[in-house]
């Protein structure tokens, strides 16, 4: 952890930063992974809605 002092002797301290990279573009198959989790929350939350509407 990196600490300063000031002239009235009060600590600062400031925490790392991180190293910093760049996002990779997802593969196809992430892609793919992304498009099922997406269509299984539509389902999900399909579902949700038509249970709440059919119980009210």
């Amino acid at each position: 952890m990196y600490t300063t002092t000031d002239e009235r002797g009060i600590l600062n301290n400031f925490a790392r930063e991180p190293k910093l990279y760049y996002a990779e573009y997802p593969s196809v198959e992430q892609q793919r992974q992304y498009k099922f989790l997406g269509a299984a929350a539509v389902l999900l939350l399909t579902a949700v809605v038509l249970v709440a509407f059919t119980v009210s």
